[in-house]
């Protein structure tokens, strides 16, 4: 389980590396309605580098706030790989960000099925015009799931905002 020292220490590092290349975030979440933005902004003077948070838990909201095609949703479902990615983009286009990430899950306790069991996440990036994308599965009940969804999307922003070799 995560903690908030652990998220503040998080949070403070993204700050620092995002303050250095003088970009903004801005988050695009589902599963996690919010918590990543939460995060960010649990730290004193982020908006110096937090730009803006979507929450967009229905297909709707992901279709309306971030431009995700809708026939996107309809063949791959709202938690899929291309949905990710189309929401990290969306978040990006539709801010004054630079960089965007996308969370779109199962946190359970229903809602999964053989093919995505709860705690099936998708992540999207888009860091300096590039998008990324990864699937994770997380254990646990529903605070579990998003608690590590939240963890996993500060670090992996983290390494892909370190400076290359």
């Amino acid at each position: 389980m995560t903690t908030n020292a652990e998220l503040l220490a998080l949070c403070q590092q993204l700050a620092v590396a995002l303050k250095a290349r003088g970009q903004l975030l801005a988050t695009a979440e589902s599963c996690t309605g919010g918590l990543i933005a939460g995060a960010c902004t649990d730290l004193g003077g982020s908006s110096d580098w937090f730009e803006r948070g979507f929450v967009t838990y229905s297909n709707a909201a992901k279709i309306e706030s971030l431009g995700v095609d809708p026939a996107l949703i309809g063949q791959h479902g709202a938690v899929s790989e291309v949905v990710a990615r189309a929401m990290a983009f969306g978040a990006v286009r539709h801010s004054q960000a630079q960089v965007g990430v996308a969370v779109t899950g199962i946190a359970g306790p229903t809602g999964g099925s053989a093919d995505k069991p709860v705690g099936t996440v998708w992540f999207g990036f888009s860091v300096d015009g590039v998008l990324t994308s990864e699937l994770q599965r997380f254990d646990g009940d529903r605070a579990a799931v998003r608690g590590a969804t939240v963890r996993h999307a500060l670090r992996r922003l983290l390494e892909l905002l370190a400076p290359g070799p």
